[in-house]
């Protein structure tokens, strides 16, 4: 059976500064930003996904929409849509997170 988990050498491109996050450490910090603006038990949709894999690399690209008054910001009271990328490698028999990628369409 695999298991999913990231990667210590992750990578993650991100909405929110810091643009670019290396590592554990720097990812767990970006969760500490999230839950400052995004409330607790907010629901997480997946509106579109599509996965590609090989035999020891894939990625799967999402168009994901969180829920209703999650965010601190008025303007995403009925929810907010954004996208995701994540890459994969299969180490040790397990897939493993290497690459996050999150992002929210432009506005102008």
């Amino acid at each position: 059976m695999s298991r999913t988990q990231h990667e210590q050498d992750m990578v993650m491109f991100d909405v929110p500064p810091p643009l670019q996050s290396r590592g554990m450490e720097a990812y767990a910090q970006t969760w500490e930003l999230f839950f400052r603006y995004h409330k607790p038990n907010t629901p997480f949709d997946f509106r579109e996904l599509a996965i590609t894999a090989g035999s020891d690399v894939a990625f799967a690209v999402a168009v994901m929409w969180c829920g209703p008054d999650s965010s601190s910001n008025p303007v995403d009271k009925d929810g907010c849509l954004f996208r995701l990328t994540v890459g994969l490698r299969k180490v040790g028999g397990h897939w493993r997170i290497a690459h996050e990628h999150h992002s929210v369409p432009a506005t102008d």
